[in-house]
């Protein structure tokens, strides 16, 4: 009969815990080797002392630490999104969801066709673009 007094995990269920360290012999980690050792364990990328595949693959590229990153602004989102007469400086372009953020250079490309007269205080233009706003009868400043 079971009653809750009587009740345990089934048979097997539970095993003793390794007690490691405490007298008996390899202290649970097998016999000799690379992995019995302290700091024995080695990097995920490790490939059994053949040449690493980062060391054999050529190396290509180079980062510019000193490049200037600009928010790309074409005229397509400018007529979209400003109405005749506006101006257009980070600020502006910012509250339309046009760039993400004030502290980074701003360049506007030719992308697009303008018909509204804009006047357009960024950072740098394409010739493109500018041809384009003087065109339209806006001006750059």
């Amino acid at each position: 009969m079971w009653t809750l007094s009587n009740i345990g995990p089934n048979r097997g269920a539970v095993k003793p815990r390794k007690r490691r360290g405490r007298g008996d012999k390899t202290a649970g980690k097998g016999t000799k080797g690379q992995k019995a050792r302290s700091g024995g364990a080695k990097p995920p990328w490790f490939e059994g002392g053949q040449m690493p595949l980062y060391r054999r693959l050529p190396k290509k590229g180079f980062y510019n630490p000193f490049a200037r990153v600009y928010q790309i602004v074409n005229l397509r989102q400018l007529e979209e999104k400003f109405e005749d007469g506006e101006t257009v400086n980070r600020e502006t372009l910012k509250a339309r969801r046009l760039i993400h953020k004030l502290d980074l250079p701003v360049k506007i490309l030719g992308k697009g066709n303008l018909t509204k007269k804009l006047i357009v205080e960024v950072d740098k233009l394409s010739a493109a673009a500018k041809e384009a706003i003087l065109r339209a009868g806006g001006e750059v400043k």
